[in-house]
């Protein structure tokens, strides 16, 4: 006889991450007190006994050990195949849910059947808010490195405070299964960042709403393992936003922004290069400089006149 279908998914993308990924499962329980939750942790090639610890402290957690590092839209797409839970959270690493946290969030989208997503407040480890929501990306906001930060008053059947939004952080997002056969999972083309601003993008499309939601409080870290490989990580994140802008505005607003981009790494590598000579080679902002903004030039201008594939979305 099968099992009951859990109230939610609890998917965890883990790269290198063992004591705070331990540190993030033994907080589940009360988060999700009062619900049914299955926990799963795709764990993309780590090698920091990261698998081996979760199987010894959390025997009951669903775990997918890939041999590499697929990405995080890849690895959640594992888990979310997998499994049945009626909603699926997207929950960080380097998270610690609070109590009822998770509960909250079940709650808001069980009492809000036109809402598809929702997410939670996030704090910094000092209890200082991290703004995760905003609108989504235009040109402008793309070239001068600043999200319009947004939100309405989302009008509540039960009285509780929620926020309507364009997009919100996939640190902790919480999307109803039921909507996937209509906007798909996410595109594994993305390796990382953007991917959650994709997700919602197809889900405000397809008529459902993104809310965020406050009375859920979630501690982030942040950039726990990305800042393991930083320049990498950076020239991800544009190469994202590049595919974001040509799936979804189209090749003339994808080409605008790649240019803009080009220009302005070259002149951050030109920039430390200036005071790498003003300096005799010495001075660690000018290395800093030169190397990021060479290597983000070239991997931008790589993509920018690349044909985008066709698409395809599981």
């Amino acid at each position: 006889m099968s099992s009951p279908q859990a109230d939610v998914t609890i998917v965890i993308v883990n790269w290198n991450t063992r004591q705070l990924l331990l540190d993030c499962l033994a907080a589940l329980p009360e988060a999700t007190e009062g619900i049914t939750a299955e926990t799963w942790v795709v764990d993309n090639g780590s090698v920091d006994s990261s698998v081996a610890a979760v199987r010894e402290a959390f025997p009951e957690v669903q775990i997918i050990a890939n041999r590499d590092n697929r990405g995080f839209a890849t690895a959640n797409n594992q888990a979310i195949r997998a499994s049945d839970g009626r909603h699926v959270l997207l929950l960080n690493s380097d998270t610690i849910a609070q109590p009822a946290s998770i509960t909250r969030l079940v709650h808001f989208l069980d009492t809000h059947p036109e809402v598809g997503i929702v997410g939670s407040r996030l704090l910094n480890a000092d209890g200082s808010l991290q703004r995760s929501w905003a609108l989504f990306p235009n040109l402008l906001t793309e070239l001068v490195g600043k999200k319009i930060r947004l939100r309405w008053r989302y009008p509540t059947i039960d009285g509780t405070i929620a926020y309507s939004t364009d997009w919100i952080d996939g640190a902790v997002l919480m999307i109803r299964r039921g909507i996937l056969g209509q906007v798909g999972l996410m595109d594994e083309r993305y390796f990382m960042y953007t991917e959650e601003v994709d997700w919602c993008y197809r889900t405000r499309q397809a008529g459902w709403k993104v809310c965020y939601l406050p009375a859920s409080e979630v501690i982030h870290f942040g950039g726990q393992s990305s800042k393991r490989s930083a320049t990498r990580m950076k020239a991800e994140l544009y190469l994202s936003k590049l595919r974001f802008f040509g799936k979804h505005y189209g090749d003339l607003a994808r080409t605008t922004l790649g240019v803009g981009l080009q220009t302005i790494f070259l002149g951050k590598a030109t920039l430390g290069g200036i005071i790498l000579l003003a300096t005799a080679a010495k001075h660690p902002t000018g290395h800093a400089f030169a190397r990021d903004g060479a290597l983000l030039l070239m991997a931008v201008q790589r993509h920018t006149w690349r044909r985008p594939v066709a698409e395809e979305i599981a």
